[in-house]
């Protein structure tokens, strides 16, 4: 196979004469074509970056089509494979890649200047994302892959952290062309783009484990694998900022212009003074921000929950209050006369009654799954004095064993989904690790690990299964162990 070196100079790109065809012999040289016309460098370059380190690049502005090179033919093949089965898109038009004749570009560095401007640019912060520390970096070092689209996930989150939340705070690093937001693994993340991977690494290097708001909603930043994201609707969950026009999609209120407006007053507090600075702000501007909004919920948050398909022979009013109280404070808890697998239980807040759905609604408790909704009431009614409804309904409102009544708790930076493994506290010195394991056995279930804290007065217990661990968790949190110490038990996110 013959090596071919093609000279770009003022005549030269005349011979790219986008002559390449589709079957050709992989290299390490990529053809693109119908590129938009106002395309830059960095766009094109961006496409390669996902894959490898770029080594080159050639615009042919007038045919609306680039060459670029990449440092190995392994990573070329890569991103002909992974853009052959997706699609890219350029300024939301799809544009097409494919192997070039040509084994290198030499490209005349005077006419080619800008490009390569951009590419050192580039570069140089991939290079300086590599921990070697005190090494130089070979050109064989692997530089970690830069993508202009930021994956979040955002861990503690005791208020909501909207689309307009997101966009605020990453848009202090550069444009911000689109956001997608979802829920995995019963967590909150969000793919987030940038016109440029320059700026989408200066916001990961800034923004990566810092709150939001005071000791709550930590950014967890990676890069994704994805180099461009296609979003079909503006509306509370996705969002194409270069595309106004885009419809809110399935019965999705687009945002409406007057919350919009409040939530920019609201969340004008999130400004980030210096890049690293943390962006806490007070909890009640959180709450006021988390409060507008939020899809499905009114203004004043809505605090009931109905939960359905429960256990009747089983279910209690203090049961609901224990396994509902991880991830809020019940305040009440009302079993239906009428109907005993199904219960209302008030929160606190809309934000506590938000959480314990996400986390709850799906879970197995006393061998059922349980259904986790917002009710349309607004408060659980006591029955009235003198009548007796059999215990049914059941106020909590002064319960001693609210988790989150003291602002800043540290409770609320240990709220995780439920997990096989429990989190257990407030252990007296003379209770062992036999002693433990005997009576967690005794709710029902194995207990297959345990390790105590250097302090002893904290553990991680771990039951077979999630349900087992659930179960564990209403017989025994607040288990008095004797020497008024009564045991604290929650989800944990630790493996033993």
């Amino acid at each position: 196979m013959s090596s071919m070196v093609v000279t770009a100079n003022g005549n030269d790109s005349k011979k790219f004469k986008g002559e390449d065809k589709m079957d050709g012999a992989p290299s390490r040289v990529l053809h693109i074509r119908k590129l938009p016309g106002e395309v830059t460098e960095t766009e094109v370059i961006a496409l390669g970056l996902p894959f490898g380190k770029v080594t080159n690049i050639l615009m042919l502005k007038g045919k609306n089509q680039a060459f670029l090179e990449l440092a190995t033919e392994e990573a070329a093949i890569t991103m002909v494979n992974y853009y052959s089965a997706v699609t890219p898109h350029l300024r939301n038009q799809p544009i097409y890649i494919q192997y070039s004749n040509h084994k290198e570009l030499k490209t005349d560095n005077t006419l080619n200047q800008r490009a390569q401007a951009v590419l050192q640019a580039v570069t140089a912060v991939q290079t300086a994302n590599t921990p070697l520390s005190g090494t130089t970096v070979s050109e064989s070092a692997v530089t970690p892959a830069q993508s202009p689209v930021l994956r979040i996930i955002i861990d503690n989150m005791y208020y909501p952290v909207t689309l307009d939340v997101l966009h605020q705070i990453f848009s202090k690093f550069g444009a911000v062309l689109k956001i997608i937001t979802f829920t995995k693994n019963n967590q909150f993340q969000a793919l987030l783009q940038y016109g440029d991977p320059v700026n989408a690494q200066q916001a990961k290097l800034a923004l990566d484990g810092q709150n939001i708001y005071n000791a709550c909603c930590t950014l967890r930043i990676d890069f994704s694998k994805l180099v461009n994201l296609n979003v079909k609707y503006n509306n509370d969950k996705s969002r194409d900022y270069t595309r106004p026009d885009l419809p809110s999609g399935d019965g999705q209120p687009a945002l409406d212009p007057a919350i919009a407006a409040a939530f920019a007053k609201e969340t004008s507090l999130l400004a980030v003074p210096g890049a690293l600075s943390p962006l806490a702000i007070p909890n009640a501007a959180a709450a006021a921000a988390g409060r507008v909004g939020m899809p499905g919920v009114s203004a004043g948050g809505n605090t009931v929950l109905l939960v359905s398909n429960l256990n009747e022979e089983m279910v209690t009013p203090q049961s609901l209050f224990t396994l509902f109280g991880v991830y809020g404070d019940v305040q009440r808890v009302k079993i239906l006369y009428n109907k005993k697998d199904s219960a209302l239980i008030q929160m606190a807040d809309g934000n506590q009654s938000q959480l314990a759905m996400n986390h709850l609604n799906g879970q197995k408790m006393y061998g059922k799954i349980i259904r986790v909704t917002l009710s349309k009431h607004q408060t659980v009614q006591l029955p009235r004095e003198g009548l007796d409804d059999q215990g049914l309904t059941k106020d909590f409102g002064n319960s001693p064993l609210h988790r989150f009544k003291k602002p800043g708790s540290k409770n609320f930076q240990n709220i995780f989904p439920p997990s096989a493994t429990l989190h257990l506290s407030n252990i007296p010195p003379s209770v062992a690790e036999e002693d433990l394991r005997t009576l967690f056995a005794n709710t029902g279930g194995t207990v297959k690990a345990f390790k105590f804290f250097q302090d002893h007065k904290m553990a991680l217990l771990q039951m077979a299964t999630v349900e087992e661990a659930i179960q564990a968790l209403i017989d025994l949190h607040n288990y008095n162990l004797g020497e008024n110490h009564h045991l604290r038990v929650s989800f944990s996110k630790s493996t033993i």
